[in-house]
């Protein structure tokens, strides 16, 4: 399957100040991450930290707070990672769940989930 991107807004949890990214659509991810200088700006406040485990086997730990997402008009509350400033912005399968969308590989787009999975 092929990567590509798409605009990713993020807000703080007061509305008050956002932050947009090209972002790479990443099912393999579970977390949205851009890079932690980005969410400071924003005012996004780590409330906890988790160890990740990448692509190449090694773990890291890194700072998770939250912010609203918006992705094709839809907005919602969701968890991000505070990557390291040379990793990519990444928008992750629990962001996409959560704005009810789904990968269309093949087209390269993202698509308006019909119905929920119970």
């Amino acid at each position: 399957m092929g990567t590509f991107n798409c605009p990713l807004r993020l807000t703080n949890m007061h509305s008050d100040l956002s932050v947009s990214v090209d972002a790479m659509v990443d099912t393999g991810a579970f977390y949205t991450q851009v890079p932690a200088t980005m969410l400071k700006q924003i005012g996004v406040q780590p409330f906890d930290n988790f160890v990740f485990r990448l692509a190449d086997g090694s773990t890291v730990r890194r700072d998770v707070g939250r912010a609203w997402a918006s992705v094709n008009g839809k907005q919602e509350i969701t968890m991000v990672v505070f990557a390291n400033e040379k990793s990519p912005a990444l928008l992750g399968a629990y962001t996409l769940e959560g704005l009810n969308l789904a990968v269309d590989p093949v087209s390269e787009r993202l698509l308006t989930i019909k119905t929920r999975p119970m």
